[in-house]
């Protein structure tokens, strides 16, 4: 079958490899579409292919066309998507192996390129606010409650917007151009700021002196002081980008506020107890994507899926201007 493998740190090139058999609980997935992510060039930038070619990629969408003899989720023939596993062989080749817990039926609505946009973000957003912020979906009381997402173009940002405004919350999103900021408004954000320039101060310009929640999606070092700055006391932060150095939570001491990580790929890396609750949740997600409470956030697709273009979504991805989620799609 096809892939795309990484050959040094800079470079990737086409590969024709076996095509792998599932066993267990694992789906073997024809690949219609996938997307790229952050995630997708720190791995690549941290990784060192020494014996040989290696495939990465993690958000898809296709078909499953062979289960394991434990799969009871699936069957032959159902369209999915889903966010992949950072610890095992990626999503870019023809057909995938991925266990079948973190794997969602695809929106039937949706079309493969806008499904291969949904999983990773969408899982990102849904965890930091609900599981790590504790945010309550269903609380018509949060309606006083504001939070403050910094980053609010971005592939995250884009979804956690839209959350948010279904939790009944009053969002706060950063961007810096008029163009992300056009993007993050069509989504439902209230007020924006400029990400560029201090955050307090804008806060207090539009009436607000300090914010309940905080989801960084951005540089977490870069914007330490804006948080501490911007928190109410007992407030809580989340961030999903590590820090260089030690993390100054003495900071938030005397707000007695809370600071929480968000690592989607966390339950599949420790085959944590709940690990279904991904695939319950990307399946709650399609649901609210074919009801029109979601949409998609595709904004740009390449096609097929070979090395050269998924060279060009990394470098697109690294130039620092997508704004929403880049899909390369089909194997040709």
């Amino acid at each position: 079958m096809k892939a795309v493998g990484l050959h040094h740190k800079d470079y990737f090139q086409d590969l024709t490899i076996e095509k792998p058999v599932p066993q267990g609980r694992d789906l073997l997935v024809e690949i219609k579409a996938v997307s790229v992510n952050p995630v997708d060039t720190k791995v690549r930038a941290s990784t060192d292919p020494a014996d040989g070619p290696k495939v990465f990629g993690y958000d898809a969408s296709g078909i499953v066309v062979e289960t394991g003899e434990e799969c009871k989720l699936f069957k032959p023939g159902d369209e999915v998507y889903y966010a992949g596993d950072i610890t095992r062989s990626g999503t870019n080749s023809q057909y995938h192996l991925i266990d079948e817990r973190i794997v969602g039926h695809k929106p039937k609505k949706l079309s493969f390129a806008e499904a291969a946009a949904m999983p990773l973000t969408g899982l990102t957003a849904w965890e930091g606010l609900f599981e790590r912020l504790m945010i309550d979906m269903g609380d018509q009381g949060n309606t006083e409650r504001s939070i403050l997402i910094i980053g609010g173009a971005g592939g995250v940002g884009s979804i956690a917007i839209q959350l948010a405004k279904l939790a009944g919350l009053n969002v706060i999103a950063t961007a810096s151009r008029e163009k992300t900021e056009r993007w993050c408004r069509d989504l439902g954000a209230d007020m924006i700021l400029n990400h560029r320039h201090p955050l307090k101060p804008q806060l207090e310009e539009q009436g607000l002196n300090d914010v309940d929640y905080i989801f960084n999606l951005s540089s977490t070092e870069e914007h330490w002081d804006n948080m501490v700055e911007c928190i109410t006391p007992q407030g809580k932060i989340c961030a999903i980008v590590e820090m260089k150095g030690s993390l100054p939570l003495d900071d938030l001491q005397a707000k007695s506020a809370t600071f929480v990580w968000e690592f989607m790929f966390t339950r599949s890396s420790f085959q944590t107890k709940d690990m279904v609750r991904q695939h319950q949740l990307l399946n709650r997600m399609a649901d609210m994507l074919d009801g029109g409470q979601l949409r998609t956030t595709l904004t740009e697709t390449y096609e097929p899926i070979n090395a050269q273009t998924i060279q060009q979504a990394h470098e697109k991805l690294e130039s620092g201007t997508m704004i929403g989620k880049l899909v390369v799609e089909n194997f040709k």
